[in-house]
Formats: C-alpha cells, structure tokens, sequence
C-alpha cells in the first residue's frame, strides 16, 4: 500500500491564490483606465462571480458526511 503523500499547502491554496489575483488585476485594471481596461476589469470579476456561484451549486457534493 502506498504510503500518501503530505500535503504541503499548494494544492489547497491553489483555486483561492488564482481568485485573489483575478480579483486584483480586475479592480486595478478598473481603476488605471477605460476601453479596453474596462472591459479586462469586467471579466476578470465576472468569472469571481461565476466561479463562487459555481461553488454554491456543487458544494453538497463535496461536502463531508
């Protein structure tokens, strides 16, 4: 039997680093310009809003029993 292996951290904070920095590069891109920079702001917060919404409707599969 294999032996498992420790976990140390990346696979865990993963999703949650790629949602921060989404989040940052849309507010910062909100705030320096218009154009295209408005809408790179208005994707990167969308897909924040679809990826929580997402979580929302899966969330009793994965939830512990």
């Amino acid at each position: 039997m294999s032996q498992p292996r420790p976990d140390n951290g990346h696979r865990t904070y993963r999703v949650p680093a790629l949602i921060a920095l989404a989040s940052m590069v849309g507010l910062i891109s909100a705030l320096i310009g218009d154009g295209v920079f408005d809408a790179i702001s208005w994707l990167a917060l969308a897909a924040i809003v679809g990826v929580v919404a997402w979580a929302f409707m899966f969330r009793r599969k994965w939830a512990p029993r």
